[in-house]
């Protein structure tokens, strides 16, 4: 007889000839046992449940879960067996007979049989002890949609932005340390915005954010309003933006409303500020003999007598104050303008021939500035005719500049920060500021201003006016004013 193929859990089939009629034929028992050897070796192998889920995959390792493929392997014993003594029930001339014990176990296995091989799926034994947690809530994430970012895993609605709270759905979003922003939320709050155009600064040919900021005021800006003509104040140097327009002068210079609200615009309104400077010099045993003339004058006049000027080394890249030496005719500003909409009107001016009766001719002024700007420029121009006055001649620029902006910035101190004058100052005590002479004092802003023109003279980078200020600033810190003015006038230089 040919031999067959034998499927597992299939009928076992003896192998050999067919046996006479009277031998005996084979107990049931051994029929059932060889069923069980051939279904154990033919079993398929099971390869364990796969989970999909909508970002990730889990897949069940089969070898961590021995309990399962023990179970699986009983179930196909157990099938076999039933099989066998249910056929063996079934033949009444079999050789094996019946017994109660049979009936019970092929029973009990029959019912085993028709309960499930696998228990029904619970998700917790895919990843024991790997319970995801949202990022945000800190909640189970369950088995929906999830998002996996910033190192950890976030239900979609937990992950908002920083700044507004609202979802964050973009495929792209900023990050500030271990907060999430929306890319527009990130860049209201972090990019640098032109505070003259209003607009995001732009990034340069390198990528990089580039812009311009004024070391005092902070005002940060695109590069290219240095060159495109955007207005810049002429007192306080902000440039203008596009929500607070500047006042032009009429002679190429703008002034912000802020310092136009301190402005001092003709020669009558500087009288009280000029002879308030001329008793804080006295305070200061400086006193001076002669009546100056002062006058405040356009750009023009001033550049027009800075030409006939012959000692010019005085001059600053925008000159602002002069001391005239020498005889001429300045036309001064002998009206105040008003506002008329956007620009200055009704200016009037004076021209005045001016005689030389002493060495000192007048002190020139530009008009517009504001107070404490003015009255700076006058203690500086003051000082200039105080040496001529006083016979100090042939002094180098950097020593003549630099003690004149020296009792400039002293001057200022007194009006911005009365009690920081030095010990060194004899009298400080009764100098009188023009300050006192203006009532309620002065306002924070201007305050602010002054603390600006005191930065100017302190910062300044020329060798005449910034290195010479800080030698005579430092002489009369440590050997007094008079001593320091003492020796410039015997030897021509500052002590060492």
């Amino acid at each position: 007889m040919a031999s067959s193929r034998i499927d597992s859990l299939s009928e076992p089939t003896s192998h050999g000839n067919l046996a006479p009629p009277s031998y005996e034929r084979k107990p049931g028992f051994l029929r059932w046992l060889r069923k069980l050897f051939k279904g154990c070796s033919n079993r398929q192998k099971f390869n364990g449940p796969q989970f999909h889920g909508e970002e990730t995959i889990a897949r069940h390792d089969p070898g961590e879960h021995m309990d399962d493929q023990s179970r699986a392997k009983n179930g196909g014993s157990d099938h076999a067996v039933a099989h066998s003594l249910a056929e063996d029930l079934r033949k009444p001339h079999g050789c094996r007979r019946q017994t109660d014990h049979d009936e019970d176990l092929a029973r009990a296995l029959q019912e085993k049989l028709n309960k499930p091989s696998y228990p029904s799926y619970d998700p917790t034994s895919l990843f024991p002890g790997e319970y995801r947690f949202c990022g945000g809530c800190s909640g189970d994430l369950g088995y929906g949609d999830y998002l996996l970012c910033m190192g950890g895993f976030w239900h979609p609605t937990c992950f908002c932005c920083y700044a507004c709270g609202h979802q964050i759905v973009e495929h792209e979003f900023s990050l500030s340390g271990r907060n999430p922003y929306h890319m527009s939320c990130f860049r209201e709050l972090h990019h640098p915005s032109c505070e003259v155009c209003h607009q995001f600064i732009p990034p340069n040919d390198a990528g990089l954010i580039e812009f311009r900021s004024h070391p005092f005021w902070g005002q940060k800006y695109c590069p290219i309003h240095e060159h495109d003509n955007t207005a810049r104040c002429c007192s306080c140097e902000r440039l203008e933006s596009l929500s607070a327009r500047y006042i032009p002068l009429g002679d190429g210079r703008n002034l912000c409303l802020e310092c136009m609200e301190f402005a001092i615009m003709d020669t009558g309104d500087c009288q009280p500020l000029y002879h308030s400077i001329r008793d804080f010099y006295e305070g200061m045993n400086l006193k001076l003999d002669q009546q100056i003339p002062m006058l405040l004058v356009e750009r023009q006049a001033l550049n027009e007598a800075i030409e006939w000027e012959k000692n010019g080394h005085q001059q600053m890249p925008e000159t602002r104050g002069l001391c005239l030496s020498e005889e001429q005719t300045v036309t001064s500003i002998h009206r105040r303008p008003r506002l008329g909409g956007s620009r200055l009107i009704s200016m009037k001016t004076h021209v005045k021939k001016l005689s030389r009766k002493c060495e000192v001719t007048a002190i020139l002024v530009l008009y517009g500035l504001p107070r404490l700007l003015t009255g700076s420029i006058l203690a500086h121009e003051l000082m200039h005719g105080w040496l001529r006055l006083k016979g100090y001649r042939n002094l180098s620029p950097e020593v003549e500049e630099g003690i004149c902006q020296a009792l400039s910035y002293m001057w200022l101190e007194t009006e911005v920060l009365p009690c920081s004058m030095s010990s060194n100052v004899a009298t400080t005590s009764s100098v009188p500021t023009s300050s006192s002479l203006k009532k309620g004092g002065k306002s924070d802003s201007e305050k602010k201003l002054g603390g600006f023109f005191i930065y100017q003279i302190c910062n300044d980078t020329s060798t005449a006016y910034g290195k010479g200020f800080r030698a005579a600033n430092a002489s009369i810190s440590r050997y007094g004013l008079r001593r320091t003015l003492n020796h410039i006038q015997l030897t021509g230089d500052f002590p060492p």
